[in-house]
């Protein structure tokens, strides 16, 4: 679940964002916003909804729930887990576990305790911040990966390591090769 304050802009009708075809006519603060493109951290005007669709259409999840009040004081966004994920037998469930392409080829070259600069430099990447966003934080995330210093995130001593979930993963993609 994910709450938003404010709610959507009021030019973007809730049936619309269920569609996929919610296009905001504006900026809730155009110089804020143009300011975030430019420096990339938008990437465009109401693309999210429609990758979310997507998404969640292609693995099979149930449609996301978009809710918000008369006055868009708040939004909500229900993203329903996938059938398969609410399977008593985690063991199977964890072996048989999809990842994203990215997350797979970063379980494919961690070999013991590898700092991100030599990950990144074993998988020819180059933009740091990018490789965090696309590869480390989403391992992090699936439990496929783990933080030798938790506690100190931004340590110059930092590495990461592969998961008895990872291993799973791997072994599991490796047998099935």
């Amino acid at each position: 679940m994910i709450l938003s304050f404010p709610g959507p802009d009021r030019s973007i009708r809730l049936e619309d964002l269920r569609t996929g075809r919610a296009v905001s006519r504006r900026y809730r603060n155009r110089r804020i916003g143009e300011f975030l493109k430019e420096l990339d951290l938008t990437e465009g005007r109401s693309t999210g909804i429609p990758k979310i669709l997507k998404v969640m259409a292609a693995n099979g999840s149930p449609a996301p729930l978009f809710e918000s009040d008369d006055d868009r004081i708040s939004y909500v966004v229900r993203l329903p887990a996938h059938p398969q994920s609410q399977s008593t037998d985690t063991t199977n469930m964890e072996v048989t576990m999809e990842v994203a392409m990215e997350v797979a080829a970063l379980l494919k070259v961690i070999d013991g305790e590898m700092s991100r600069q030599e990950l990144q430099a074993f998988m020819s990447l180059k933009n740091a911040d990018h490789f965090r966003k696309a590869y480390i934080l989403p391992a992090i995330a699936a439990g496929v990966i783990e933080m030798t210093l938790p506690e100190q995130p931004n340590s110059r001593l930092q590495r990461y390591r592969v998961t008895n979930k990872g291993l799973q993963w791997l072994k599991a993609k490796n047998s099935g090769s």
